[in-house]
């Protein structure tokens, strides 16, 4: 008996309904993208593990999928690593490549290594896949689409203003209400001093990312074992508890951080950020968050995170500045602030609300109808005629009876079909059937081509 098919835990198929709405996704973003003056590039799927390794944190490293090498992957291998099951140590002599973590830090490389053909300031933007070994659940997937944007190559905070603006504008034409959580990891770097514990920076980010999911007992919890005093999380607990609007947060967290340099720099940073955002207009919702840190290490200013306001799902967006990314790979001092919409989490959102475009779904707005050798010709050559003024449309491959390809047309949605007899064809016309409404028209050529689609001249 034939195994049944099926696909790994974590990946999913897609139909062309399904398809038409992520298309649907991706050329909103995509259209933002150009608008605000972005350009596409793309990375392979896979990188040398080198250069993914490290740069994610402790916790990301853990969930790079790893490609085992080709051929004889055992040649050379320590057999004691083998028998004494160290397997960090095993994978990577058995592993060179990993797939990608995300896409920032493949674009850290690609600015690197073509760095003597990029224009500084230098504005991307990237949609791929990208694989994580997280454990599946809703909304987190172990494939799946990042839609990014990045600007390197230049230090203004203008950057953060117009990627925030460049957010609500994607979210407004989605029609997703959203929040905009924003924080600074020199903010971080800031509290860390001001605890007592600014060696512990990573732990501590790492442990209040999670706030949201295990709540502020459980992290306190999770820093004591990471080897914070209970002192220090005490004297934590208060500043994450900040409150206020906007202004007042900002506000307490420059008095708060009056004598740390560096926190003082995250706070004047934000309160540049947001001024600049709240003068440009925002339909979304603005929040500070203390507590965000986003878990990567690679931020070192702007923190930025977005969730949906009417479902509950994780973030949907999310970045920051990196401005030592590119160190790693041999270029210091470039900068670089970037944004990445997570566009399966965004089609969840969008199919639990129904906020699809009507029609979307139509791939085929006509279907010629194929009842013999003559009809089908005269069919073909109407058709050629649609296509040229941009009307979607195909013929049944047989011929058949009407029932069946009536009910063919119907299951897919067809808005309209074409019915081309001996009597249509005898009167040089068209019978034009609405799948919707059952009205049936005997038209001209011309007739039915500006019902079907009327913006359409010829």
């Amino acid at each position: 008996m034939a195994q049944k098919p099926s696909i790994p835990k974590g990946t999913r198929d897609f139909s062309p309904l399904e398809m038409s709405r992520r298309n649907y996704i991706f050329g909103t973003i995509r259209n933002v993208f150009s608008l605000y003056g972005f350009r596409q590039i793309e990375t392979p799927a896979m990188e040398n593990l080198s250069t993914l390794m490290g740069k994610y944190g402790e916790e990301g490293d853990k969930l790079l999928f790893k490609i085992l090498n080709s051929g004889d992957y055992l040649r050379g291998i320590d057999r004691n690593l083998i028998e004494s099951n160290d397997t960090a140590r095993l994978a990577s002599q058995l592993c060179e490549k990993g797939l990608r973590y995300d896409l920032t830090v493949p674009f850290a490389r690609y600015v690197v290594q073509h760095r003597n053909e990029i224009t500084f300031p230098f504005k991307r933007y990237q949609i791929q896949p990208v694989w994580r070994a997280d454990r599946p659940q809703k909304g987190r997937y172990r494939e799946f689409y990042q839609c990014d944007a990045d600007v390197v190559g230049s230090d203004s905070l203008l950057n953060e203003v117009e990627l925030l603006s460049m957010i609500d504008e994607v979210f407004r034409r989605l029609k997703i209400r959203i929040a905009i959580k924003l924080n600074n990891r020199k903010i971080l770097a800031g509290i860390a001093e001001l605890i007592g514990a600014p060696e512990k920076i990573v732990d501590i980010t790492v442990a209040i990312d999670k706030i949201d999911k295990i709540g502020i007992e459980n992290v306190n919890a999770e820093l004591i074992e990471r080897g914070l005093s209970e002192e220090s999380v005490g004297a934590l607990r208060p500043i994450l508890e900040i409150d206020g609007t906007i202004e007042e947060r900002v506000n307490s967290l420059e008095k708060l951080l009056e004598k740390s340099e560096v926190g003082s720099n995250g706070v004047r940073e934000l309160r540049t950020v947001v001024n600049g955002i709240m003068e440009t207009g925002l339909d979304a919702r603005l929040d500070i968050d203390v507590s965000l840190a986003r878990g990567l290490n690679y931020y070192t200013g702007t923190i930025i995170e977005v969730k949906a306001l009417d479902v509950e799902i994780g973030s949907i967006t999310g970045g920051g500045r990196y401005d030592n990314l590119t160190g790693v790979f041999g270029l210091p001092g470039v900068s670089g602030v970037g944004i990445s919409f997570g566009a399966d989490r965004i089609y969840d959102v969008l199919n639990t609300l129904n906020l699809y475009p009507e029609g979307i779904e139509h791939c085929v707005q006509v279907m010629f109808t194929n009842f013999g050798e003559k009809e089908a010709a005269c069919a073909l050559r109407i058709i050629k005629k649609m296509r040229d003024c941009g009307i979607q449309c195909e013929i049944y491959p047989d011929t058949a009876k009407m029932q069946k390809q009536m009910k063919y047309a119907d299951s897919l949605g067809t808005p309209y079909v074409a019915i081309i007899g001996e009597t249509e064809m005898s009167q040089n016309r068209i019978t034009l059937k609405n799948m919707s409404t059952g009205e049936q028209q005997m038209l001209t050529e011309e007739e039915a081509i500006a019902i079907i689609n009327p913006a359409t001249s010829i």
